[in-house]
């Protein structure tokens, strides 16, 4: 089975997802991210060839978006008035 080397975790409920990188010794955290560049700027840092291209190229086999539709930073609101 294989797995990406970097995870976007579920939308937290206050915005934001959560980036690790997968390593041979486990996951590292690499920050929360709000947007797309967050998640560039992370992986530019932990030193990955061609960040850009790994968040926005969509391949699967480098990220894996979990829980939530990719690219996606914010949750939805209700739309209805709460009582």
């Amino acid at each position: 089975m294989h797995h990406a080397p970097v995870v976007v975790h579920r939308i937290c409920p206050s915005g934001g997802r959560q980036v690790t990188l997968r390593t041979s010794n486990g996951e590292e955290s690499l920050g929360l991210a709000h947007s797309d560049e967050d998640v560039i700027e992370f992986l530019r840092r932990a030193g990955m060839p061609d960040p850009d291209d790994v968040v926005l190229g969509g391949t699967e086999l480098l990220v894996a978006w979990e829980g939530d539709t990719p690219h996606v930073y914010e949750a939805d609101l209700p739309t209805e008035d709460l009582p």
